[in-house]
C-alpha cells in the first residue's frame, strides 16, 4: 500500500513539476543587467539549500557521513545539475533565441529515453515511443510558432553552444541520478548534491566577479534568485528527484515536454504575451503524448 501511495504521488507530480520549472523562463528573461549568471546560480542554490537543510538534516545525520564514492557522485551531479544546468542556461539565454532553446531542450527527453533503454535497461514500449513522438511534435509546433519550416531558417549564435552543453549535461544528470546507487532518500540526497554544487559555484562566482566589468547584484537580481531558489530550485528538483526514484529516468524526463505549455501561460500571466492557436494545437499533441509515456501499462 505504501508503495502504491508513493507511485500515486509521483504521478501527481508530473503536471506540477514543469510548472515550478517554468518560473525559470521568467527569471532568465528578467535577470539580464540585474545579476550575472554564476551569481544567480550560486544564490539560487544557496537559498534552496537553506530551505532543504531543516527537512533533510535529520536523515543526513541518521545516515552518517557519505562514503568517498558518494562524495564523488555528489560533486559530479552538483556540477552537472547546479553549475552547468544553472549558469550555462543563463549565459545562453542572453544571445540565443527562444526558438533555439526550445528546439534543443526538446531533444533532452528523447536522449534520456534512448539512453535509459540502452544503459539503464528501462523498458520502453511502442506506446511510449508513440507518446514521445507526439510530445516532441507538439513542442516543435509551439517553439516554431506553428511554422516548422522556421527550423531551416535558424541562426546559430554563441549562446546555442552554452544551451547545447546544458542539454547534454541535463541528460547526463538525469541518467546518473537514477543509475548511481545510494542509501539516502531523494530529499536528503538532493540536499547533499546541492551543497556540493554550491561549493563548486563559490569560486566560479568569484572568478566571474573579477572578469566581468561592472559586476553587480541588484535588489531585483536578489529577488529573482529567491524566486529561482523556491520554485525551479527547491520545488522542481526535489519533485524530479522523487519522480526519478519512483518512475524511472525515461518517464520522468518526458515532463520537460510540458515546459513550453507552462512557459506560454507564464508569459501570458507575467510578461504580457498572448496565447495563440499554435499553443493550443501544440498542447493537443503534447498532453496525450506525455500521458502515453507516463501511464502504467495496466491503465493502458
Amino acid at each position: 500500500h505504501r508503495f502504491s501511495m508513493r507511485r500515486q504521488l509521483a504521478y501527481a507530480l508530473i503536471p506540477i513539476t514543469p510548472a515550478f520549472w517554468s518560473a525559470n523562463y521568467y527569471v532568465a528573461a528578467k535577470a539580464v543587467g540585474e545579476i550575472e549568471p554564476h551569481a544567480l546560480a550560486l544564490l539560487r542554490w544557496g537559498f534552496a539549500l537553506c530551505l532543504m537543510l531543516p527537512f533533510a538534516w535529520p536523515a543526513l545525520k541518521r545516515q552518517g557521513m557519505p562514503s568517498k564514492q558518494e562524495w564523488i557522485d555528489s560533486f559530479v551531479l552538483g556540477g552537472l545539475g547546479m553549475w552547468i544546468c544553472g549558469a550555462f542556461v543563463y549565459y545562453g539565454g542572453r544571445s540565443t533565441s527562444a526558438l533555439n532553446i526550445g528546439l534543443m531542450y526538446a531533444l533532452s527527453p528523447v536522449l534520456i529515453a534512448l539512453f535509459s533503454a540502452l544503459w539503464l535497461k528501462e523498458r520502453f514500449d511502442k506506446r511510449q515511443i508513440l507518446g514521445v513522438g507526439l510530445a516532441f511534435t507538439g513542442v516543435i509546433w509551439i517553439v516554431t510558432r506553428g511554422d516548422p519550416l522556421a527550423v531551416s531558417r535558424m541562426q546559430w549564435v554563441e549562446g546555442d553552444l552554452w544551451i547545447a552543453v546544458a542539454v547534454l549535461c541535463w541528460t547526463a544528470y538525469s541518467l546518473l541520478l537514477k543509475q548511481r546507487p545510494t542509501k539516502r532518500d531523494p530529499f536528503a540526497r538532493l540536499s547533499l548534491i546541492t551543497a556540493c554544487g554550491v561549493v563548486m559555484l563559490i569560486p566560479l562566482t568569484w572568478i566571474e566577479s573579477q572578469l566581468v566589468p561592472d559586476w553587480r547584484i541588484s535588489w531585483e537580481g536578489l529577488w529573482l534568485a529567491v524566486i529561482a531558489a523556491v520554485l525551479p530550485g527547491f520545488g522542481a528538483y526535489q519533485a524530479y528527484s522523487y519522480m526519478q526514484q519512483q518512475l524511472g529516468a525515461a518517464r520522468s524526463g518526458v515532463v520537460l515536454y510540458l515546459g513550453p505549455l507552462y512557459a506560454g501561460v507564464m508569459g501570458w500571466l507575467l510578461l504580457e504575451q498572448s496565447i495563440e492557436g499554435f499553443h493550443l494545437l501544440g498542447a493537443a499533441l503534447i498532453l496525450p503524448g506525455v500521458y502515453l509515456v507516463t501511464m502504467r501499462k495496466a491503465a493502458a
